[in-house]
């Protein structure tokens, strides 16, 4: 009898050091620590995450394939900007696609969905309450695969990934805005109390009424934020001509 075969099982890795430093930095732009446009120095991000710029430039070379790196010819790795055309562009995608899963989880999602949707959105809630805005952003993912996974919408979902950094960084700015917390809570128990009634034009509607309302709230967001550049700009060469 030949001796059992070795354990194909396969070992469970530790997070490496290069995705502890992925994580950090994608963190450290969605709150807005690293501001739109500034530049991200190598060295000083070796020093500051105690890795090898081997890792860093893994790290920024993942975040430009995201859409938070932009690397400009002569200058180097800078945070990516989002303007108004290119976050309209991804809301009014979110909506398509997060509109026909909420249909179709309202047509197919069993007991066991519903009860999973509506876990995160108390969760979501309590969060809100909480200020934990990366719990929130978190959470609302897990929401949305949850839905899409729902109404068997896995190729829809595949996109949706491709554009999540995108999608958490616009996220990350809608949901600290004034009394977003208690609107965005009513507005995805409106979805998930449609898709619990199976009702697939009500699920569609509040979903893309959702999408809607955040991508408004986005554009004026984005607005203010260029209107206070360009003053900005302006004191700055005021000031240079002074003198």
């Amino acid at each position: 009898m030949s001796d059992a075969l070795p354990s194909l099982k396969v070992e469970r890795r530790t997070t490496t050091l290069r995705e502890l430093a992925l994580e950090k930095m994608r963190t450290a732009i969605l709150e807005a620590h690293f501001q739109p446009g500034e530049r991200l120095v190598e060295r000083s991000l070796c020093e500051g995450l105690g890795v090898s710029r081997t890792v860093v430039r893994e790290v920024l070379r993942h975040l430009e394939a995201e859409g938070l790196v932009d690397s400009i010819p002569n200058q180097g790795p800078i945070v990516a900007v989002i303007d108004s055309d290119t976050a309209a562009q991804i809301y009014e995608i979110r909506a398509l696609l997060e509109g026909d899963a909420a249909m179709a989880c309202a047509q197919y999602a069993d007991a066991a969905v519903v009860a999973r949707l509506a876990d995160c959105v108390a969760s979501i809630e309590r969060a809100f309450g909480g200020h934990d805005h990366q719990q929130v952003r978190e959470l609302t993912t897990t929401f949305y695969e949850e839905m899409f996974h729902g109404g068997g919408r896995k190729v829809a979902l595949e996109i949706v990934r491709t554009l999540n950094a995108r999608i958490n960084r616009l996220r990350a700015m809608t949901i600290a805005s004034d009394d977003r917390g208690r609107q965005a809570v009513a507005e995805m128990n409106l979805i998930l109390d449609a898709i619990r009634c199976h009702d697939p034009r009500r699920a569609r509607d509040a979903a893309t009424a959702h999408v809607s309302r955040v991508a408004a709230i986005a554009a004026r967001l984005l607005e203010l934020n260029r209107d206070q550049q360009v003053s900005s700009e302006r004191r700055e060469s005021a000031g240079c001509n002074a003198f």
